[in-house]
């Protein structure tokens, strides 16, 4: 007969046995995280605070501490590209919601379901199409003789810039083309946070009378906030790391005009060869975006003990 003692030692081996399998299952992910996330992370911290030019090869560095990090704040190529960062995602993120808002209400209110479903598919495709091709698109629909430009001369306009050229309307050309092309994805997750609100607060407020606009603005956003926080979240995140269209439209210019941060991490590591210098810039991004994430976290944390 097992004694008491016995019956906690196999319980105990049991629990270690599960755990290790467990852990033998997280491994190969774990260890593309080491590999490919953490052990990059360290060594752009170290290299951040070098004066690396990797074209005279590894090793070949000198620690300067803090100096790439002071040097920033007085390079206006740096303030720039932050600047446009911000407006970047200041516009975009509530812009694109408020959009992909109304019309995913729309959608689902005014379309048929087999439509609805149709709908939704064609305004997503641009947000899993090629960067470039997209690029390329607007590009020639931003040009002297495209459509867009003689859409503007018919509309009243009768000298309309050249978009992509001047520099006060590259970076918002670009910030169209953004939303534009992520208004999609916002589209199918408020449709699908839509499918799953209570339909009987919607029948409660058609027997008191209320309104298509009063339940857009009483019911349906005040329920949203959570799918409006995620994304809301996401946005940022993705605002900060724009790089395909500005690198394809306009390559920064005209003059610092559509610089952002992770171009200028792109020319200063990749054309000016100051990998300590773009690795400074990168640190900054990796702490705003870290914020940002924090910020989330806490979020949910708060949502989950209610």
């Amino acid at each position: 007969m097992r004694t008491k003692k016995t019956k906690s030692r196999e319980a105990g081996q049991r629990i270690r046995r599960d755990n290790l399998i467990a852990y033998s299952f997280l491994l190969p992910s774990l260890t593309g995280v080491v590999l490919f996330s953490m052990i990059p992370l360290v060594i752009s911290l170290y290299v951040s605070l070098t004066d690396w030019n990797f074209t005279r090869g590894v090793g070949n560095w000198a620690f300067v501490g803090l100096e790439n990090f002071k040097s920033l704040w007085q390079d206006q190529w740096f303030v720039a590209s932050m600047k446009n960062t911000l407006i970047f995602s200041v516009v975009t993120v509530p812009v694109g919601l408020l959009l992909a808002l109304v019309l995913a209400v729309l959608i689902d209110g005014y379309c048929h379901r087999k439509v609805a479903g149709v709908v939704r598919v064609a305004m997503y495709m641009p947000h899993i199409c090629n960067i470039v091709a997209i690029s390329v698109v607007w590009m020639a629909l931003y040009s002297k003789y495209g459509p867009f430009t003689q859409l503007m001369r018919i509309l009243g306009w009768k000298d309309p810039p050249r978009f992509l050229a001047s520099y006060e309307w590259a970076l918002p050309a670009i910030i169209l083309v953004v939303i534009w092309a992520s208004l999609g994805y916002r589209i199918f997750v408020y449709s699908a946070a839509i499918a799953g609100l209570p339909r009987d607060l919607y029948e409660s407020a058609d027997m008191d009378g209320a309104s298509g606009v009063q339940k857009f603005f009483y019911i349906t956003i005040p329920l949203l906030k959570p799918t409006t926080f995620f994304l809301t979240i996401t946005g940022i995140i993705s605002s900060f790391k724009v790089f395909g269209y500005t690198n394809v439209m306009t390559e920064g210019g005209p003059g610092t005009s559509t610089y952002t941060l992770v171009y200028y991490i792109y020319t200063s590591s990749f054309k000016y060869y100051r990998m300590g210098y773009g690795s400074a810039i990168a640190v900054i991004l990796f702490l705003m975006l870290l914020s940002v994430t924090i910020v989330q976290w806490i979020h949910n944390s708060r949502a989950e003990k209610g």
